[in-house]
């Protein structure tokens, strides 16, 4: 494979683009910073197909990122590579407004072909090519310039190997027939409204018990103004109000703005700030949350009670056996929520109950909770049987004499 020298010019960026339109995928990762700042910071992009590979400099002066963008968002017949590409697509998406299409994600793709969860790139690169990789620039600061060799040698790596891995990942997909269950999970990938950032559902981010209208109605006001707070100083969310912090004060709003200052997470300055200000407005003008608002019981973890709880521990038994059975990856099969919120009685809006996942575990998770399936030891193994055919096994094996 060809490795091109660091890409600074636009020229250059346009030939390589050129090429890469003909290619039938390309892999694609991403270096950046975000810890002091609410938009990442787009530090390189790497890029490679089967014969070629590059790293590329948003940072270098003049550089026209535009033909790499539009390979990435317009091009359909191109197949956009990735390994746990959330970050980097969001990335993407903030520069253009679209998301790479069509995508493939290796880490999503291998919960498919085995057990592994969250597979990580350097377990993913000894699992497939039988070697390790070198991790010594992997914290490093992105953004200071000039980049060392090792540097851009260490990034490149990352496509290199990524363009060598996906066809025999995608070998085994085809063998195993499994490709079209990541088509959805895949789309989820690339649809735009996972990056919008929409200050109107950040308050879904946010961990809050009980589902009490008046205080959702201030989580989600509070949210977010944090929000927009955040986006205007370009600085991460939690520097403005943390979590928990901003919860607590949904549940127990204080009085006035002095009352910020006995807040926990809170500094004596909000006690007369201009920030503080905007927070007890945003207090003040917060709205009890619509009913069809609310999100449905248990389906942001409401307590299941004792006999619930009971039976969300069978289905999570359930998933493990199954998963281990056809060796896929438990998380790929069902979330808890989802299994609590069959346990709780829903029957409706819950993915194990639709499509190939219902064929592969929603069936028997609905029979479980039905009293229609049970486990039982077969060669010291647990497993899954059926309550009819444990009936017929039990009475085959009671002796004529004892009957």
């Amino acid at each position: 494979m060809k490795i091109h020298p660091l890409i600074t010019t636009s020229d250059e960026l346009a030939a390589l683009c050129k090429r890469l339109c003909k290619s039938s995928f390309v892999a694609v990762d991403t270096e950046f910073m975000r810890e002091n700042t609410y938009w990442p910071e787009l530090c390189l992009v790497q890029i490679a197909d089967e014969t070629e590979a590059a790293a590329i400099d948003p940072l270098a002066e003049g550089l026209d990122m535009t033909p790499l963008l539009d390979l990435l968002t317009d091009n359909e017949d191109v197949l956009k590579i990735f390994h746990a590409g959330g970050q980097d697509v969001e990335i993407i998406f903030n520069a253009t407004g679209r998301t790479p299409h069509p995508i493939f994600d290796t880490q999503i793709a291998m919960m498919a072909i085995s057990q592994s969860e969250q597979i990580g790139y350097s377990n993913l690169v000894e699992s497939w090519l039988g070697f390790p990789i070198d991790k010594g620039a992997r914290f490093t600061d992105w953004s200071r310039r000039p980049l060392t060799e090792r540097q851009i040698e260490y990034a490149i790596g990352d496509v290199t190997h990524l363009a060598d891995i996906f066809p025999r990942i995608l070998k085994k997909l085809i063998k195993t027939g499994r490709g079209e269950w990541l088509d959805a999970e895949m789309e989820k990938l690339a649809d735009p409204e996972k990056y919008r950032g929409d200050p109107a559902t950040a308050w879904k981010r946010i961990k809050a018990a009980g589902r009490n209208p008046a205080v959702l109605g201030r989580l989600k006001a509070l949210a977010a103004w944090r929000e927009g707070e955040a986006q205007g100083k370009n600085i991460p969310r939690g520097r403005i109000v943390r979590d928990e912090t901003l919860a607590d004060i949904a549940s127990h709003p204080p009085q006035a703005q002095a009352d910020l200052a006995k807040v926990r997470g809170l500094s004596q300055g909000w006690k007369d700030n201009e920030i503080g200000r905007r927070l007890m407005a945003t207090l003040a003008q917060a709205q009890p949350m619509p009913e069809e608002e609310i999100p449905a019981r248990n389906s942001r973890g409401a307590p299941l009670g004792k006999e619930g709880a009971l039976v969300a521990d069978l289905l999570k038994l359930l998933l493990k056996i199954r998963s281990r059975e056809i060796d896929v990856a438990s998380r790929l099969l069902a979330r808890s929520d989802e299994l609590e919120q069959l346990a709780a009685g829903l029957r409706t809006d819950i993915p194990i109950l639709e499509g190939w996942r219902f064929e592969q575990f929603g069936r028997d998770a609905l029979e479980l909770v039905e009293g229609k399936l049970a486990f039982a030891v077969v060669g010291g193994k647990l497993r899954m049987t059926h309550i009819d055919d444990m009936a017929d096994t039990i009475t085959d094996a009671i002796p004529e004499t004892a009957t």
